[in-house]
């Protein structure tokens, strides 16, 4: 019997903060990873060594990864090349992420790479360190605002060559938010069918609203591993019409009310997501941050 267990990745300091045109200052980010952490979040992508020119909010990663506590919680961070991947072990980081996109047009946007490349590269990383401390995330997985929606072979095919390369962890990521239920079934049941050994976690982004929909049909089709990000902030930056992920704390409140099982205290997460709305200074895209908890109840 499959384990019905979730287990929650956070992306708030990387994909959350990485859309953020204010400076968040290096102690913010610090403290509001922490208060993550301490709600019980077991992997957190906490920034990414990536060149300050491209993303100027990242450039504090080392001091991000040296001032977060790193008990009992596993620590990520995303690098783009070779140079990133050297930073984030120097730095100690337990796995990184690379990513790639299955769409040669944002993949030239996002990294000025072909695809090809693009698995090149990863294969330059692989030289470095231990094939299971790298997740490979495929991103634009379901379709691309530039070249349209996907059908499935397409991204079996990017698995299969970096299978072949010796990779076997990968995020399956609806980079636009482009993905429906029905579509997000077809690709998970097939992925999971097809390397039923492999690693496989999801990234989604709530563009058209679908987010938790997605992945409750991801969950039906026996996908485990999430990304989310506290309040829903985040978003490519190299992708038309792009909005926030999946908030971390919707989706925890969702599965716990499902009876499913999920780490993340979600009294602790809510009261994360208000600080962080404060520290931003707007209003967030989270919902049970506003609402509050299903079995809350109000005087009549």
């Amino acid at each position: 019997m499959m384990d019905e267990r979730v287990i929650m990745t956070d992306v708030t300091g990387r994909d959350g903060f990485q859309m953020e045109k204010n400076w968040i200052d290096t102690e913010d980010k610090i403290r509001v990873i922490n208060q993550i952490i301490a709600s019980g979040i077991p992997r957190i992508e906490a920034t990414s060594f990536v060149s300050p020119k491209a993303v100027p909010q990242m450039r504090d990663a080392r001091e991000v990864i040296d001032g977060i506590q790193r008990e009992n919680v596993e620590v990520i961070a995303l690098v783009p090349n070779v140079k990133g991947a050297e930073l984030a072990l120097e730095a100690g980081v337990d796995e990184v992420n690379y990513v790639l996109s299955i769409s040669e047009t944002h993949n030239q946007k996002n990294v000025r790479k072909t695809v090809g490349e693009s698995i090149e590269g990863v294969k330059d990383i692989q030289k470095l360190m231990d094939s299971s401390k790298i997740t490979v995330s495929l991103a634009t997985a379901f379709g691309c605002p530039f070249e349209g929606l996907y059908e499935v072979d397409k991204i079996l095919g990017n698995i299969e060559t970096l299978t072949a390369a010796g990779l076997s962890r990968f995020t399956i990521a609806d980079t636009t938010g482009m993905a429906n239920p029905v579509q997000m079934t077809e690709f998970i049941s097939t992925i999971k069918k097809q390397y039923p050994q492999h690693y496989f976690g999801l990234h989604l982004h709530n563009t058209r609203g679908m987010g938790l929909a997605n992945i409750y049909a991801a969950y039906q089709s026996g996908m485990r591993h999430f990304d989310a990000a506290l309040g829903g902030i985040g978003g490519c930056p190299f992708a038309p019409g792009a909005s926030g992920n999946v908030s971390l704390e919707d989706v925890v409140h969702m599965f716990e009310f499902m009876g499913v099982p999920v780490e993340g205290k979600l009294p602790q997460l809510l009261d994360a997501a208000l600080d962080m709305e404060k520290l931003l200074g707007r209003t967030l895209p989270g919902q049970v941050m506003k609402s509050g908890q299903a079995d809350k109840t109000h005087i009549a």
